[in-house]
């Protein structure tokens, strides 16, 4: 990659990595703290505060993705970033559970995933995309793990309102990356009027649809497993919540060692389609090895690092092949579809999950991710290679 091309995809990664970090650090211990405010002894309130973000993303995605078509990448994500850090600051100033939960909304209301992943693209010559790609979406991997070892310190240390305030923090330093660290990119804003363009035609598109159906698929998948994981890991793993990172945090390091060949395997060596479905067979099988096999801390962690591998690798290789089959100026709208997908299986797998353990009991999570795992491999099984190389892109 070109000097311009390595600063722009760890200055994108690192604004994707704090955002999702300010999201996922009070997952887990916002069920904890909840009882101590007015209103959050009720577990239903608890639980939309966790995931009211979800919903305004999937609402406004696709706006903030196709703003970004017309009026620039930079000026979308600098305003989804100041929504994100207010959403913060009412949080961090909530003495009631319904102030958290509005400062939640408006948190997710700064919904650039789309624009900051059509930036990259923007910013990226093909063959250097997936790599590109894959540092975006490894870095929500690498949150994740990272929240899980020091959310239970921070709040120790500053409490809710603390985490709050920093995640306000956070957003403020990525407003600064956006500023002065991250490339110009070349103008877009005559695409929308391309008839690739329009939210229509995008739904139309066929390839681009069953691409929508993987992330949804992928992050349903997600946080379904992660409604029984940790419980799991204490009854059936022996590992108190506190020394749960000792599990999280190898399974994604180990993870990255097998992801980063792979990604590398299907761009280089034009193996996009048989590394993607292994990757989505590597779900399904997954499903089996943790609601079978999984017993005992070692065995759950290899079954975890395992479906890392595989989250990973879809991560970085859908956004790209999203890139190549659509044209610069259309891309912000298919990535806002795409997103919106994404938040909506964010926040459905969650509440699916919970009703499911609710009245069917731990194993019909399991169940559930495997049908959705194997349906994507139908899916997937019909889909063309993406092109060589992408739609016109100025930079190439």
């Amino acid at each position: 990659m070109s000097r311009a091309e390595r600063r722009a995809g760890v200055s994108l990664a690192a604004i994707f990595a704090l955002r999702m970090l300010g999201l996922f650090l009070i997952l887990p211990v916002f069920a904890v703290h909840a009882p101590t405010i007015a209103g959050g002894d009720n577990a239903m309130f608890a639980g939309l505060a966790i995931g009211a973000y979800g919903i305004t993303q999937a609402f406004l995605q696709i706006a903030f993705g196709a703003a970004s078509d017309r009026y620039g990448r930079k000026p979308v994500i600098l305003a989804g970033l100041l929504l994100f850090a207010l959403g913060s600051i009412v949080a961090a100033l909530a003495a009631d559970i319904y102030t958290v939960i509005a400062g939640r909304v408006l948190q997710g209301a700064g919904a650039i995933s789309a624009a900051v992943t059509a930036l990259a693209a923007d910013l990226t010559r093909e063959r250097h995309r997936t790599k590109v790609m894959a540092m975006i979406g490894s870095s929500i991997g690498l949150v994740f793990a990272l929240s899980m070892v020091a959310a239970p310190l921070l709040y120790a240390g500053i409490g809710m309102a603390g985490i709050f305030w920093l995640t306000a923090s956070l957003a403020v330093g990525a407003m600064a990356l956006v500023i002065w660290v991250v490339p110009d990119a070349p103008s877009v804003r005559a695409a929308p009027r391309e008839a690739d363009g329009t939210i229509i035609a995008v739904l139309r598109n066929k390839p681009l649809m069953r691409l929508n159906f993987g992330v949804f698929a992928l992050h349903s998948i997600q946080t379904m497993m992660w409604v029984t994981v940790p419980a799991a890991l204490v009854t059936r793993g022996g590992l108190p919540l506190a020394a749960h990172w000792r599990v999280y945090l190898p399974a994604v390091l180990l993870s990255f060692a097998v992801m980063i060949p792979a990604v590398l395997a299907a761009e280089r060596g034009g193996r996009f389609r048989p590394v993607f479905g292994g990757a989505v067979a590597l779900l399904a099988l997954v499903q089996a090895g943790l609601y079978l096999w999984g017993n005992g801390a070692w065995s759950i962690g290899l079954w975890l690092s395992l479906f890392f591998v595989a989250f990973n690798i879809v991560e970085a290789l859908q956004p790209s092949w999203i890139s190549r089959i659509v044209s610069p100026g259309a891309r912000g709208t298919a990535l806002g579809v795409y997103n919106t997908l994404q938040s909506a299986g964010l926040f459905l797998g969650g509440a699916m999950g919970g009703w499911l353990v609710q009245y069917h009991g731990e194993a019909s999570v399991g169940l559930c991710c495997g049908v959705l795992a194997l349906s994507w491999l139908l899916i997937a099984a019909t889909m063309k290679p993406p092109p060589t190389k992408p739609r016109t892109n100025p930079l190439t």
